[in-house]
C-alpha cells in the first residue's frame, strides 16, 4: 500500500514551499516580532489569495472543498517557514469548529469570510492554570450571555470572533459544556495580552462580561465537538512541527557543510554525521506517524 502523497498533494507542497520561501524569509518573521500583534498582514491577505484558509471549507461556502491531507501538506509548509499568521487558531480551531457544529446559517455567515481572509478566529477553552478539561471550565453561557475568564487565548488579540467553551449546565461532567460563538469586538468583551516566552504567538486574556452570544452546535455537546477539534488539531501541529524540524535539520547540515575545523569542513566528521542522520531519521518517523 501506498502512503506516499499524491502527484497533486506533491504538486501542492512545491507550490506553497515555492510561495512561502519568497514571502516568508528569516526577515520577514523577526520583523513580526517586534510587532505587539505579531502577525504579518500582507501575509496573510496573500495566503488568503491562494486559498489555503478555505483548503477544507467545501465549495458552497467559499472554500476549496479539498481534504484534510491537502491541509496536512500546507500545515508543514507553514510550520517550515514560521508563517506569523493566525493560520491554526482560525483554521484548524474555529471555522473546524464551525463545520462540525455551525447550523446553515451560521456556516454561510462565518466560512466564506474565513475563506476569504476577512475575518480572524480562536477557541478559548484554557482558563488559567488548570487543565482544559470539562470539570475546571467556570466560564458560563446562559441565556445567550458569557461570563467568565479566559487566559490564555491563542491570536485572541487579533481574532475577530471566537469560539468559547463555556459552562451551560449545573453539573460539572462533559454534558455541561456547550460551545458559545462570540464576536470579540461586541459589547461585554474586553482583552488584554498577555506576556509569555514565546512572543511570536499573541496571548491574551479574554474577560466576559453578559457579552451576547450564539450557541454553536447542540447545547451540552460542546465537550464532545471541542475533543473532535482538538484531535484534528493535534494532526496538523504535528505536520507543523515536522516542517519545523526539516527546516531545522536543513540549516543544521549547510552549517556543517560551511563551518571548518582542523582545516575541514566538520561534516566530515563521523560524529556530525551520524547526529544529522540520526535527526533525519527521526523527522521522517514523525511524518510517518503524524497522520
Amino acid at each position: 500500500m501506498n502512503f506516499d502523497f499524491s502527484d497533486d498533494q506533491k504538486m501542492l507542497r512545491d507550490q506553497a514551499r515555492k510561495f512561502l520561501t519568497e514571502r516568508c524569509s528569516a526577515k520577514v518573521v523577526r520583523a513580526s516580532l517586534d510587532q505587539d500583534v505579531g502577525i504579518d498582514r500582507s501575509l496573510w491577505k496573500a495566503i488568503a489569495e491562494m486559498g489555503w484558509l478555505g483548503t477544507s471549507i467545501p465549495e458552497s461556502h467559499g472554500g476549496l472543498g479539498l481534504g484534510y491531507l491537502e491541509l496536512c501538506v500546507i500545515a508543514e509548509e507553514m510550520g517550515r517557514s514560521l508563517a506569523p499568521v493566525p493560520f491554526s487558531s482560525t483554521v484548524y480551531l474555529a471555522g473546524e469548529a464551525i463545520m462540525l457544529a455551525g447550523s446553515d446559517a451560521q456556516k454561510q455567515a462565518h466560512l466564506p469570510k474565513i475563506a476569504a481572509g476577512e475575518v480572524i478566529g480562536c477557541l478559548a477553552i484554557a482558563e488559567g492554570a488548570h487543565p482544559p478539561l470539562a470539570k475546571n471550565i467556570e466560564v458560563t453561557f446562559r441565556n445567550g450571555k458569557l461570563d467568565g475568564r479566559k487566559v490564555p487565548v491563542t491570536d485572541g488579540g487579533v481574532a475577530d470572533f471566537a469560539v468559547v467553551v463555556a459552562r451551560s449546565g449545573d453539573g460539572r461532567g462533559p454534558r455541561d459544556i456547550s460551545l458559545a460563538l462570540v464576536d470579540l469586538k461586541g459589547p461585554g468583551v474586553t482583552r488584554h495580552r498577555v506576556k509569555t516566552l514565546d512572543p511570536s504567538r499573541d496571548q491574551v486574556e479574554i474577560t466576559f462580561a453578559g457579552a451576547p452570544a450564539e450557541l454553536l452546535g447542540a447545547q451540552g455537546e460542546g465537550w464532545a465537538i471541542t475533543e473532535r477539534v482538538l484531535d484534528r488539531a493535534a494532526i496538523l501541529t504535528a505536520f507543523e512541527q515536522v516542517g519545523g524540524a526539516d527546516a531545522t535539520l536543513l540549516q543544521a547540515k549547510d552549517y556543517a557543510l560551511n563551518r571548518y575545523a582542523f582545516g575541514r569542513q566538520i561534516a566530515s566528521f563521523q560524529a556530525i554525521k551520524h547526529k544529522l542522520a540520526d535527526m533525519y531519521v527521526l523527522n521522517e518517523l514523525a511524518r510517518s506517524n503524524a497522520p
